[in-house]
C-alpha cells in the first residue's frame, strides 16, 4: 500500500503554515528574548503569541488548518488519531500545584483534561472518530514516530485515513529551568551546525499531517504533497539524555528507512536535520550524515527559525520536508554563520530538482526516527 500525505497543518512562532514557510523562505527568526515568569531571568524563546499559549489551543488549531488543507470535515468515524507531545500538559500541571499550595479546595480547571494522552483525545474529540487513537511519546523524536504509527494503522487496514503529528507548548518554569541546569539553553539564540552555538531554544508549535492510501487519494481527488516512502526507529539504551557517541543505533534507524523505501544514501537530495544547537547533538548528527551521505547532500535545520518544539520538531519538519517536494525549493538553515562542519548547509532558499527528503529526529532516551518522503 502506498500511503500519501494530502493535508497538512502547522503552528510556530513565525505563524501559520503559510506564514511560516514563506518567513523561513526568507531567512527570518522568530526566537525573541522574554523574561516570562518572575523567578526566572529572560532567555530566548520560540511564542506563538505573546505569551505561552495551551495545548488544547494548538492542537485544535492546526488540526482544523489540516484537516481543511485535506478538504475533509467532520464527522471522520474511520480515521485514525496518532498524535502525540513530550511536554504534554505540563504547564496546566505547574498551575494546578501551584494553585493547590494555596490551600484552595477547588481547582482553576479539570485535572482529568491534563493527562498525557490530552493532544489525542482533543483530536479525536474534534474529528469525531470512532477509531483507533494512539498518543505516543518519544521525547524529541515523537513527531517522526507519530508518523510512522500512522502508517501501520493503515496498513493494518483498521481505518480509511490517520491524523498524525504532534504538538508541543514547553514555555514553563520546570522545563526552563530544567534544560538550564542541564546547560543546554542558549542565551542570545539558536546556530545550529554554526561554530558559535550554545544550546537551544525552546519554542511553542506542531504540526499535523493527514495520511490516506494513495489509490482512496486518487479516488476523491486530493492534492498529494508526497509519499511517505520509508520509516525507521530505534532506541540507544545508553543514557538518559546524551546520544551514544557511535551513533550505532541512529545509524540503524536510517539504514531501516532507506531499506523499507528501497532507496540508496545517494538518492537523498535533501536531509531536514534534527540540528539542536547543541555540542552534542550537532556534533554526532554532522558525524552520521557525513559517514553514511554523498558531500553534495543538502542540509538544513529549521530550528534556529522556530525554536526547537521539542516533541513536535519532527512533525514540523515532516510539514517543511513535504513543502520542498512540493516547491521544489529548500529552506535555509537560519542562524548558521559559521559552520562547524564540511556539510552541505543550505544557506539561502534554493531551487533545486527534490524527489527524495529525508527527515531525521532524535530524542532523549536515545530515540532515532528517521522518515523518507518522495515525489512519486
Amino acid at each position: 500500500m502506498e500511503i500519501v500525505v494530502t493535508g497538512v497543518g502547522l503552528i510556530s512562532a513565525l505563524g501559520d503554515l503559510g506564514s511560516t514557510w514563506n518567513s523561513l523562505l526568507q531567512g527570518q527568526s522568530g526566537l525573541q528574548s522574554f523574561a516570562l515568569f518572575p523567578a526566572l531571568a529572560a532567555k530566548p524563546v520560540g511564542l506563538v503569541g505573546s505569551s505561552p499559549t495551551e495545548l488544547a489551543v494548538l492542537t485544535e488549531r492546526v488540526v482544523t488548518a489540516a484537516l481543511t488543507d485535506a478538504a475533509l470535515a467532520p464527522p471522520l468515524p474511520n480515521c485514525g488519531v496518532v498524535v502525540g507531545s513530550s511536554r504534554g500538559n505540563q504547564a496546566q500541571w505547574e498551575k494546578l500545584v501551584s494553585y493547590s499550595l494555596t490551600g484552595a479546595e477547588e481547582l482553576p480547571l479539570p485535572w482529568l483534561d491534563t493527562l498525557p494522552h490530552a493532544a489525542a483525545i482533543v483530536t479525536a474529540r474534534q474529528i469525531q472518530t470512532r477509531g483507533a487513537v494512539f498518543s505516543p511519546m518519544a521525547a524529541c523524536a515523537t513527531g517522526l514516530w507519530a508518523i510512522a504509527q500512522g502508517c501501520e494503522l493503515l496498513h493494518s487496514g483498521q481505518v480509511q485515513q490517520v491524523v498524525a503529528g504532534a504538538v508541543e507548548a514547553p514555555i514553563t518554569p520546570l522545563t526552563l529551568t530544567g534544560f538550564d541546569r542541564m546547560g543546554a539553553l542558549a542565551t542570545t539564540g539558536a546556530y545550529p551546525f554554526d561554530q558559535r552555538r550554545e544550546g537551544l531554544v525552546l519554542g511553542e508549535g506542531g504540526a499535523m499531517l493527514v495520511l490516506e492510501p494513495a489509490e482512496l487519494a486518487k479516488q476523491r481527488g486530493a492534492k498529494i504533497y508526497g509519499r511517505i516512502r520509508g520509516y525507521g526507529l530505534t532506541a540507544d539504551g545508553h543514557h538518559v539524555s546524551a546520544p551514544e557517541p557511535s551513533s550505532r543505533s541512529a545509524i540503524a534507524a536510517v539504514n531501516q528507512c532507506l531499506k523499507q523505501a528501497r532507496l540508496t544514501p545517494q538518492d537523498i537530495d535533501f536531509i531536514h536535520t534534527h540540528g539542536t544547537a547543541t555540542q552534542l547533538n550537532d556534533r554526532n548528527e554532522a558525524n552520521l550524515i557525513q559517514q553514511l551521505f554523498p558531500s553534495s547532500v543538502a542540509i538544513c535545520s529549521t530550528k534556529g527559525a522556530t525554536g526547537h518544539t521539542i516533541g513536535a520538531s519532527g512533525a514540523l519538519g515532516a510539514v517543511f520536508s513535504l513543502l520542498a517536494l512540493q516547491n521544489q525549493l529548500l529552506p535555509p538553515c537560519v542562524g548558521l554563520q559559521e559552520p562547524a562542519f564540511a556539510l552541505n548547509f543550505v544557506r539561502v532558499a534554493q531551487l533545486i530538482n527534490v524527489h527524495h527528503a529525508l527527515c531525521l529526529s532524535f530524542g532523549f532516551g536515545g530515540q532515532n526516527a528517521a522518515v523518507v518522503f518522495s515525489r512519486d
